[in-house]
Formats: C-alpha cells, sequence, structure tokens
C-alpha cells in the first residue's frame, strides 16, 4: 500500500486532499496542531473509506519539528507529499507580531523545505514520488499588509519551480498549488478585525480547489493555478509596473480586512 503525508490535515485544503488520497486507497499519515479537528478528520475519512490512518498532532511551526515526524513515522516509505499547513497575518510590518511572523516563516519556508529534503532522498533512490506544495496566487506579486505571507508564498512556488526541475528524470515529480481565495477556516488566523472575506468575487471552493490540485500533480504539472481570473491575475504584475501592481494589492487587502 502506498502512503501519503499530508500537513495541515484537519480542515479546509489538507483535509479535502485527505478524502481525495483516501479514494484512491492510499494509506494517510496526517499532520495538524488541532488534535480535536485532527480526529474529527480521521473519523470521517474512516466513515467513508476503509484506509489505514495514522495521526500526528505537531506544531510545524518549531525549529527542526521535520526530524521529529520522520522519527514518529520511522522513516516509512512516502509517496506522496502534500505540504499543505500554513497561515496568514494581516498587518502593517512594523505593527505586527514578530513571534507569529517568525512561526510563519518556519513553517512556510524551514519546515516545508526541510521535510521536503528529508522524503526526497526516498522517493529519488525508488525512482517515484509526488509532492505538492500550498503556494498561493499570493506568490506573483508583493502583498502589502500581508508581506510576510505573500513573500512566504513567493518563496514556496520558486523553490517548487527550481527543484521540479532539478528532478527531471528522476521520477519524482514536484507541483506549487497556487489557489486564490477559498472557503476554507484560513481567514480566522488571518485578522483580529475580520474571519470573513468581505469581497466575495472569486471566492473559490475548497473541494473544487483541491481537486484541482490533485489532478495537476498527478500529471506532473509544475504549478497550478485554479481559475482562470486568477491565470490572469498571475500575469498582471508583467502588464503593468509593478508598483502599480502592489498597490493593486494594498488596496484590495485594505477593503477586504478592515471594519
Amino acid at each position: 500500500m502506498k502512503t501519503a503525508l499530508v500537513t495541515g490535515a484537519a480542515s479546509g485544503l489538507g483535509l479535502e486532499l485527505s478524502f481525495l488520497l483516501a479514494k484512491d486507497q492510499y494509506k494517510l499519515v496526517l499532520i495538524d496542531v488541532d488534535a480535536a479537528n485532527l480526529l474529527k478528520a480521521k473519523e470521517s475519512i474512516l466513515k467513508v473509506f476503509d484506509v489505514e490512518v495514522e495521526t500526528l498532532i505537531k506544531d510545524l511551526s518549531l525549529p527542526d519539528i521535520s526530524k521529529s515526524i520522520m522519527e514518529d513515522i520511522k522513516n516509512q516509505h512516502i509517496d506522496i507529499l502534500v505540504n499543505n499547513a500554513g497561515f496568514g497575518l494581516f498587518g502593517s510590518f512594523t505593527e505586527t507580531d514578530w513571534e507569529r511572523e517568525s512561526e510563519m516563516l518556519h513553517l512556510h519556508v524551514l519546515t516545508t523545505t526541510h521535510l521536503t529534503k528529508l522524503v526526497l532522498d526516498g522517493m529519488i533512490k525508488r525512482g517515484s514520488g509526488k509532492i505538492l506544495n500550498m503556494s498561493s496566487l499570493a506568490a506573483f506579486q508583493p502583498g502589502p499588509l500581508m508581506s510576510i505571507y505573500y513573500a512566504s508564498k513567493g518563496y514556496m512556488l520558486s523553490f517548487s519551480e527550481a527543484i521540479a526541475n532539478e528532478l527531471k528524470g528522476t521520477g519524482v515529480s514536484v507541483t506549487a498549488l497556487c489557489p486564490g481565495p477559498t472557503k476554507t477556516a484560513f481567514q480566522q488566523t488571518v485578522s483580529q478585525n475580520t474571519c470573513d472575506n468581505k469581497i466575495k468575487f472569486n471566492m473559490a471552493n475548497a473541494k473544487e480547489v483541491a481537486l484541482y490540485g490533485y489532478k495537476a500533480m498527478h500529471k506532473g504539472k509544475v504549478y497550478a493555478i485554479p481559475g482562470g481570473f486568477n491565470k490572469f491575475l498571475s500575469i498582471l504584475p508583467r502588464l503593468v509596473p509593478r508598483r502599480t501592481a502592489t498597490h493593486i494589492v494594498r488596496t484590495i487587502q485594505k477593503k477586504n480586512r478592515r471594519d
């Protein structure tokens, strides 16, 4: 039986991707910091699919957490790795909490990179494997008022594209999924002012985004942007001056988050 490891699996896109993997009869290793919802996720999957589900309660923002994960799963073969866990933080960089930003950088950058490195060795030796990294439409431009989030997602896209190129001919593929606004619990961690998007236009469904990314991963695509309008927005910085694109993003963020 093949095994898939999914981070941030307790809800949202991580949970939807876990359902898709269970449908294809993968053994699941589900990781999240939210113990209660991770248990609910496991139970909901087992009600529908007869698969093995292992859960790990881990804070992925901690240093060297990737080593702890690999030790806990006893270095079992991972055929699919889904680096989905993440969160956002709204506010001016001079006013936001550094501890929270540091946790975000550890999660989005260090943990994702390290876990990918640890899993890749076995994949290359076996000559097969797939990695899905959760980037964002935010990766394609600077993001005033969410500067660290946008920058970290830009890193994730660039990193994924680079190693995807390095891995050509190995049987291993890396895909960066870059969704636009998606209806998940993500908004609850972004801002104290609001836990919901005020701008409802172009809001995607988590099931549809997960399926789009899942299919792209299996096709070995380097990056995947769900939705025609999102594809247009991804090239906007090439069509207008970057200063203008940055101003547009700031205007949208202010309108979307502030009371």
